[in-house]
């Protein structure tokens, strides 16, 4: 069985996709945002105080895309993953760790700047620079999607879990506007899946049924 711990709206939505994606079992454990100060007792299990924590048996994994790719190689019938045999195995390691450290991070410096700090320490102008920051990478998937309907050997992969959430994210912060048509189109296919709408429901369920509010506000997606 596994274990996620997960905020409305986190970068942790990466893994609970991951999750229905592979259609593994698994508790939902929702915690309210940021749990290091609203649940301290999470402290220990998670000393970071961060989403996602996933347990399986022994292991325990903190990084989302870290967690895309555990799980895919876990279950390479599925075909998630890509073997260092294929030919786009350096593009699927290069899109997991792009998903957060190109992409995610600027918009986590946009929240932090507009939505984190005390009103008197919010810096609009500084959250501008790292939303065009953001944008500016994103031209990198638009290249990719342009041509090809996933991101890396030919199918869907958990690379395209990864990098979905930061487009997912970037909607939140009403981007979604300055994005290219192919990135837009992209954005579509990764939504219609059905593990996709899967996680959402789950999500939005746990939310309720653990006495949380499930709708997504920019203070739940620092992750």
């Amino acid at each position: 069985m596994h274990h996620l711990h997960h905020c409305v709206s986190a970068r942790s939505f990466r893994a609970l996709w991951m999750l229905e994606e592979l259609q593994l079992p698994y508790v939902l454990h929702m915690l309210p945002f940021p749990p290091r100060v609203l649940q301290r007792s999470y402290l220990e299990l998670n000393p970071l105080g961060t989403v996602p924590l996933l347990c399986h048996g022994q292991a325990r994994l903190t990084e989302s895309a870290a967690i895309c790719e555990y799980l895919a190689a876990l279950h390479p019938e599925a075909g998630l993953s890509v073997g260092p045999q294929e030919s786009g195995f350096a593009d699927y390691l290069n899109w997991l760790h792009r998903s957060d450290a190109t992409l995610t991070f600027p918009q986590t410096l946009v929240l932090r700047y507009l939505h984190h700090e005390a009103p008197d320490r919010r810096q609009p102008q500084v959250a501008q620079d790292y939303q065009r920051w953001f944008l500016a990478r994103l031209r990198s998937v638009e290249a990719v999607v342009a041509r090809d309907e996933w991101l890396s050997a030919g199918r869907f992969t958990a690379a395209d879990v990864a990098v979905g959430y930061a487009l997912m994210l970037s909607e939140y912060l009403d981007m979604a506007g300055q994005w290219g048509p192919a990135t837009l189109a992209y954005w579509q296919r990764l939504r219609q899946r059905p593990a996709f709408q899967r996680a959402l429901a789950a999500e939005q369920h746990a939310a309720r049924t653990q006495s949380l509010d499930p709708t997504p506000s920019p203070r739940l997606r620092a992750g």
